[in-house]
């Protein structure tokens, strides 16, 4: 068998090999989210409460990415059940996102640094954050109009259900997206966006395989 891709049956293998590999990465990177909560230096006589609700931006920049890496992590052990088989172009797809992926915990913490700055820095660190996010949504819409174009799943699905589901994973990308334009406008709501897009990909986009 030869796919669209070009690739014949005898290069195609399993995918547990890029499952394992992504795995760790994703792991690192939900990991090195963390390293970026410090203990508040207090001055003589400072409390603690005060301190810690201070350095809100870190935490809410902390659980907003962790949603986000622990969800893509889901979407993508939900997307490789479907997925029986791999080439090359897969594999470099699946790159792809990984580099979005360990990119994360950069644009994360420039975020919490900036995000209660009254300067344009902290639109700035807004769009560089939502258009990391962006372009981890693009990869992982390729990915699956990828596997789709090339037979790389078997399932029962008509032309008009693979339309749907290919448009189900790429909504979320025209919203974040629009997410790089809103950082421009308030950072703060532009978090609170990419959060919501989390919980909206929290649900399942794929069918599961019969």
């Amino acid at each position: 068998m030869t796919t669209q891709s070009g690739a014949t049956q005898s290069d195609l293998t399993d995918t547990s090999r890029i499952e394992a590999f992504s795995d760790g990465v994703f792991a690192i990177a939900i990991t090195l989210l963390v390293l970026e909560l410090h203990v508040p230096e207090l001055e003589p006589g400072e409390e603690l409460w005060p301190a810690l609700l201070h350095e809100w931006p870190q935490f809410a920049a902390y659980l907003t990415s962790f949603a986000i890496i622990g969800i893509m992590w889901v979407n993508h052990h939900s997307m490789f059940r479907q997925i029986q088989r791999a080439d090359r172009g897969l594999m470099f797809l699946n790159l792809g996102l990984l580099l979005w992926t360990a990119l994360l915990p950069f644009p994360t913490s420039l975020f919490a640094e900036y995000l209660q700055d009254d300067s344009f820095n902290a639109h700035v660190a807004a769009a560089v954050y939502s258009t990391n996010l962006t372009l981890a949504a693009i990869a992982f819409s390729s990915m699956w109009w990828y596997v789709l174009r090339n037979h790389l799943v078997d399932h029962d699905l008509n032309r008009s259900q693979l339309r749907r589901s290919v448009l189900r994973y790429s909504v979320g990308t025209v919203l974040y997206a629009a997410a790089i334009g809103l950082s421009f406008i308030s950072a703060p709501l532009t978090l609170l966006v990419q959060f919501l897009l989390a919980v909206y990909y929290g649900f399942e986009q794929l069918r599961a395989r019969g």
